[in-house]
């Protein structure tokens, strides 16, 4: 009889079909995520003009998806510790591609705003859940990057929108691009079969056999023997799951989190939102302009995946202080007239330095906070977060509503980077200091 150590199990494993399948069925789920999202943006100038709406009216408009995200976070983050994280994804995927099919049959602003408000609860609820998942189950070797990989998936819905749009917007009208977000709808009995649950969760509730099974999925030559039990440290909290973010030394770091989400969630939905239209305003058609957006998100993929390849490399910490740096900088930069070549290789630096950021810091505070509190602080993390989500788009559009020069705007955009910089910096300093007070072992 022994007691068998189940995150050392999961720890040590060797990358294999089961751990790709995890990763394909998050990655789908945040693709659709991402589309769901940007969306928004890409349609942002042809409802503007149909509906009439003033610069300040469409940012409003657009933070109506981002108050239900940071609802949506709050919410289902802390839930899935209570139901598992498999009916908290199952339930915010209903939510986020039901509603935006909806938002296609929008004969109005408020209509509009009202399906975008329930599909941001979904938006918000999922990401936190998928990360925590895959964050779960990754090898601690490549931790950092296959949440990068996954989450990536919401640049490629970024992606997937702007090339729709280009291709629907036309011929088809807008309401064509929020049709498309029906089809993980269709694809739902699948996930439910194919995604795992928490083994944590499981553990908690008490099925250990179900446990057992999926153990031995993460690594294949696993066997327990008559008599064996299953630890899981820290699989239940003490206390409200809340209050632990800020005990044992948890509450610089967790705020100086919350102020980088805020920040870098501020510079996402600003550039997502606003990128194309401040970009007609230069002079750019409609097209060009949505191949800006993009570019955008195609950076991202390089940000992230590269990101988390540094991050397991080096200090994820420090690597963000440095992403946001140059953030700020590349986002300033937008605003002055360049070469094409040179616009563009911006944008895509911008877009690797905040979409990028932003999956590489749900990776960052999945590895921060301990199995018990995890969809917790990543749900708070992402809910306080969605509160910049929601001041970026109206912050554009007040900028754009009072005719700044093109470099002001940017330079507005640029601001909460190096308040990120200085966050992340805090952040990693308080984990050296930690790290540097424990106690060293003498060798036996």
């Amino acid at each position: 009889m022994k007691k068998i150590d189940v995150p050392k199990i999961i720890d040590d494993a060797k990358f294999n079909s089961f751990h790709w399948t995890v990763l394909f069925w998050c990655a789908l789920i945040i693709i659709f995520d991402g589309y769901d999202l940007v969306i928004y943006g890409v349609v942002l100038p042809v409802l503007m003009k149909e509906w009439g709406m003033s610069p300040l009216q469409a940012g409003a408009l657009g933070s109506y998806a981002l108050f239900g995200m940071m609802f949506g976070a709050l919410i289902f983050g802390p839930l899935s510790d209570k139901i598992g994280r498999k009916k908290a994804i199952t339930m915010c995927v209903v939510l986020f591609s039901g509603f935006t099919v909806l938002n296609g049959l929008a004969r109005s602003p408020l209509e509009f705003g009202v399906c975008r408000f329930i599909a941001g609860l979904g938006i918000g609820g999922v990401m936190p859940n998928v990360v925590a998942l895959m964050s779960e189950y990754a090898p601690k070797k490549i931790r950092s990057t296959l949440v990068a990989i996954m989450f990536s998936g919401y640049s490629v819905g970024g992606m997937l929108s702007a090339g729709l749009g280009m291709v629907l917007l036309p011929s088809y009208g807008w309401q064509s691009v929020f049709f498309v977000a029906g089809i993980p709808l269709l694809l739902l009995p699948l996930i439910m079969a194919f995604l795992p649950e928490s083994v944590g969760f499981m553990l908690r509730q008490g099925r250990h056999e179900e446990a057992t099974r999926i153990l031995q999925r993460v690594q294949p030559g696993f066997r327990v023997q008559p008599g064996d039990t299953l630890e899981m440290p820290a699989i239940q909290a003490n206390g409200t799951p809340l209050l632990q973010l800020f005990r044992e030394g948890r509450a610089l770091q967790t705020v100086m989190l919350w102020v980088a989400f805020f920040c870098c969630l501020l510079m996402v939905y600003a550039l997502n939102s606003w990128l194309p239209k401040l970009m007609a305003q230069a002079g750019y058609s409609l097209g060009s302009s949505l191949s800006f957006l993009l570019i955008l998100n195609f950076g991202a993929i390089f940000g992230a995946v590269g990101g988390g390849w540094l991050g397991d490399k080096l200090n994820l910490p420090r690597v963000l202080a440095v992403f946001f740096a140059i953030a700020a900088a590349s986002i300033s930069l937008l605003g002055f007239k360049s070469p094409t070549w040179l616009l563009y290789t911006l944008i895509a630096i911008a877009g690797a330095t905040t979409i990028g950021s932003q999956i590489l810091l749900y990776a960052c505070g999945a590895q921060f906070y301990s199995l018990a509190i995890r969809s917790t602080g990543l749900g708070w993390a992402s809910g306080i977060g969605r509160n910049g989500a929601i001041v970026g788009p109206i912050l554009g559009g007040a900028l754009v509503g009072i005719s700044l020069p093109l470099q002001y705007n940017f330079m507005a955009f640029a601001v909460p980077g190096a308040v990120a910089t200085v966050a992340m910096l805090v952040f990693s300093m308080r984990q050296s200091a930690q790290v540097s007070r424990q106690p060293v072992l003498a060798p036996a």
